[in-house]
């Protein structure tokens, strides 16, 4: 990771959750029900799983890590210097981000501010393409 800025200057940003796909994913469900009721179901219980996670967990960008957080509870840390790069997709409608770590590889969907994410992201751990 190459960057002007050095660990000590950047600040730690909690990402604000956003409720877009749970909310999608929902108010779709529902003219689903009509026609295919187990599908409907499913797509409600899905729009609920991620509205739950969306309030629950944090994210949060460090000078040297991304921290994932449910409640005051860290989870899980994923250093830079560990990525070997990241995607957010769909950029027009964000609704999945991919970053690759040197021995894994992860796809979240975007329930959290793409913006702030996007620009955390270039700051701290710059695409590798």
């Amino acid at each position: 990771m190459t960057s002007s800025l050095t660990p000590n200057t950047i600040s730690t940003v909690e990402l604000k959750p956003s409720y877009n796909i749970p909310v999608v994913l929902v108010l779709g469900a529902i003219p689903v029900l009509l026609i295919q009721p187990w599908l409907g179901g499913i797509l409600t219980l899905l729009g609920l799983f991620l509205m739950l996670q969306a309030v629950t967990l944090r994210f949060q960008f460090t000078a040297t890590d991304f921290d994932l957080y449910r409640g005051e509870k860290l989870i899980k840390r994923f250093p830079y210097q560990e990525w070997q790069n990241w995607r957010i997709f769909w950029n027009r409608v964000p609704i999945l981000f991919y970053f690759k770590e040197v021995n894994s590889i992860h796809f979240l969907p975007i329930l959290f501010d793409p913006k702030t994410l996007k620009s955390c992201l270039e700051e701290r751990c710059p695409r590798i393409d």
